[in-house]
């Protein structure tokens, strides 16, 4: 008998659902996996019925990012003020934006090289994730303060497990996946990779697992998420591929990875973990928004100034739009009542505010240089499993 993730959830969490649902909302190089090793290692939908342990129920087990509509704040986050984060990986800067004016704020001195801004698990902290200070630079959201510095080393990327124990910081450079004390960052394990450039990452509608993308050797990973390890590892089926952003469909079934070198998404079902279709979008596809009716995933294309849109249930690309005069559109986040889709222009000096019902731009503004993963908050969710804001 075979049991989709979805009907996985309904078994596992449906006693529990209700209970759960109200405290809700209050360096080193590893060996590669074995490949026969790596199938038998994570139990394919027929095996596993229940989510990971701590995490909570799915709103819909259809769908994944139904805690997600529109104005659907946690009263963790209501009375935060709206603002926009862009990390100036070059400028050593995070600049603050009003999105009601379109004017920046502030500008908040940060670390070395801040790649992105990661909102908690627990939707409390902004956390700037400086990778050449080896430091996080936690931000109040509820007034845009600044507080001192937390050592940790390489964190070009951030991510919590789904039950909030974890954050995993993706230390590029280090070749580790470090899984830390979701609040002291006090380092749990360190998992060596054989891949290089670890970078992105999503979680499996039950939360027991993740997939992982390597941008330099072009190779994605799939970690359990309980065990903390690397299950299973392949190569993508292209030469000099470079897998960027990671995303899972609201059903859970497929994971898109993005790919800059290869212009379009890897297509793979997560949990078999098989080989990947490929879907062209446009020239350095990077980073991957899905809209507040999770009906379609807005698909930046990088090297060509332009946004893809990928419906869900067509499987199929229904349009694109361009900025005027072009850019660089890289990472983002959609406005809370979904009508605005925020990105950093990263070889711009700006961000881009776009209109979800037209493609139309709103704003081009400067900002420093080298804005990279920029964090729109607060967004609907019960809780954050990272990046730039992925919510659940």
């Amino acid at each position: 008998m075979h049991l989709t993730p979805a009907a996985r959830v309904l078994a596992a969490g449906a006693a529990l659902c209700a209970l759960t649902l109200l405290s809700a909302c209050g360096g080193g190089s590893g060996p590669r996996p074995d490949t026969a090793a790596s199938k038998a290692a994570v139990s394919p939908r027929s095996m596993r019925y229940d989510t990971l342990p701590g995490m909570p129920p799915l709103l819909d087990p259809k769908d994944a990012y139904a805690a997600d509509r529109p104005g659907r704040l946690s009263p963790v986050v209501k009375d935060f003020p709206s603002r926009v984060y862009v990390p100036n990986t070059n400028s050593n800067t995070v600049t603050v934006i009003d999105p009601a004016t379109y004017k920046v704020i502030e500008t908040i001195p940060v670390g070395a090289q801040p790649q992105h801004v990661v909102p908690s698990w627990d939707l409390k902290t902004l956390w700037v994730n400086n990778d050449r200070g080896h430091s996080l630079t936690p931000i109040d959201p509820s007034t845009g303060k600044a507080g001192e510095p937390v050592p940790v080393h390489d964190p070009y990327n951030l991510y919590f497990t789904p039950d909030g124990k974890y954050a995993v910081v993706m230390a590029s450079l280090d070749r580790q996946l470090v899984f830390r004390d979701a609040h002291t960052m006090k380092t749990a394990k360190a998992v060596p990779v054989s891949c290089y450039g670890v970078n992105h990452a999503d979680f499996s509608l039950d939360g027991r697992y993740f997939i992982v993308s390597c941008e330099f050797s072009g190779e994605l990973l799939k970690v359990d998420t309980a065990r903390m390890e690397v299950v299973a590892q392949q190569k993508l089926p292209l030469k000099g591929a470079m897998p960027q952003d990671v995303k899972m469909s609201p059903d859970g079934k497929l994971f898109y990875v993005a790919d800059m070198q290869a212009g379009g998404l890897w297509i793979l079902d997560g949990d078999t973990f098989g080989t990947p279709r490929f879907l062209a979008t446009g020239r350095g596809c990077h980073g991957l928004y899905v809209s507040r009716d999770s009906r379609t995933m807005y698909v930046t294309n990088r090297g060509e100034g332009t946004i893809s849109l990928f419906d869900f249930a067509e499987d199929r690309l229904t349009g694109k739009w361009s900025l005027p005069g072009g850019g660089s559109p890289d990472m983002g986040g959609v406005s809370a009542d979904g009508k605005v889709l925020w990105l950093s222009g990263r070889y711009n000096s700006e961000v881009y505010a776009i209109d979800t019902r037209t493609g139309a731009q709103l704003a081009r503004i400067k900002v420093g240089s080298g804005p990279h993963g920029l964090a729109v908050y607060p967004q609907p969710g019960r809780y954050s499993l990272g990046h730039t804001g992925i919510f659940r």
